[in-house]
């Protein structure tokens, strides 16, 4: 059972509510990349940007975006997340899926709704903290604004890597960078941020950033103002090694989330 995997953050230039030109932009990117993946993670709102329009841009559970991801992981034979914008029993989702070459796996609904985006008046919030697995490891997804909010991404021994699928602006890259390393330090965990580059149709600018920090909150790959995909080698016995030198984790608070 592998100890050290490959992770692939894909940090495109998304095209604004354009699903079928997004998704073969993505083909593309993924198709130039060298190496096997047994992870690849797509940004927030990956097939449209992040857009409002929610009626007009919301896919079914079965619709061309989760299509996509599923042919990709059983083409690459790797896991691939991402979020869409997805109705369900007539409401509106961020959410993010997790799916391996088999299948649909599971997904997590956006708990944090951004309201300075109006977020919260066209979303549902999600309800429930996720961790998937893949052999031994152990992932806990978070989406964007999520990641002001640490009671909710406390690391309770249940998860190895903890990551950020994000629209990140260009204003708040500081609070990015620092929150990532932060999350890492504080829950002893790999900490991956995966976001975008370029302007979006409300002309706000991205400038990338999709990062990989490790358990001490040591930057170990990062991308700039350009789509690129990073190929980030996660070690298992690094990280268990790390939490038994300094067992900080034995010592955390205990929260309750209303």
């Amino acid at each position: 059972m592998k100890k050290k995997i490959s992770v692939f953050l894909v940090q495109p230039d998304l095209l604004w509510e354009d699903p079928d030109g997004n998704l073969g932009m993505l083909e593309g990117m993924i198709g130039q990349m060298t190496g096997d993946p047994d992870v690849i993670i797509l940004p927030e709102t990956f097939a449209t940007g992040f857009t409002m329009r929610v009626e007009r841009f919301a896919e079914k559970e079965d619709g061309p975006g989760v299509t996509w991801m599923r042919s990709l992981a059983r083409r690459r034979d790797a896991c691939v997340t991402g979020s869409l914008i997805i109705r369900c029993d007539g409401e509106f989702f961020n959410r993010l899926y997790w799916i391996t070459p088999e299948g649909v796996e599971g997904h997590y609904d956006k708990r944090h709704l951004f309201r300075m985006g109006r977020e919260e008046m066209h979303f549902r919030p999600g309800e429930e903290r996720k961790v998937f697995n893949m052999g031994p490891f152990r992932f806990m997804p978070q989406i964007c604004y999520d990641i002001r909010f640490p009671v909710f991404a406390r690391n309770r021994n249940d998860y190895d890597v903890l990551f950020y699928v994000a629209n990140w602006p260009a204003p708040r890259q500081p609070v990015w960078e620092v929150l990532l390393r932060a999350r890492a330090i504080e829950n002893q965990a790999y900490v991956l941020g995966v976001t975008r580059v370029g302007r979006d149709g409300e002309g706000v600018e991205h400038v990338g950033g999709s990062c990989a920090v490790d358990p001490t909150g040591r930057v170990e790959a990062f991308l700039e103002d350009r789509p690129g995909i990073l190929n980030v080698k996660i070690d298992l016995e690094k990280i268990r090694e790390f939490r038994e030198k300094f067992p900080a984790w034995k010592d955390a608070d205990q929260f309750h989330i209303g």
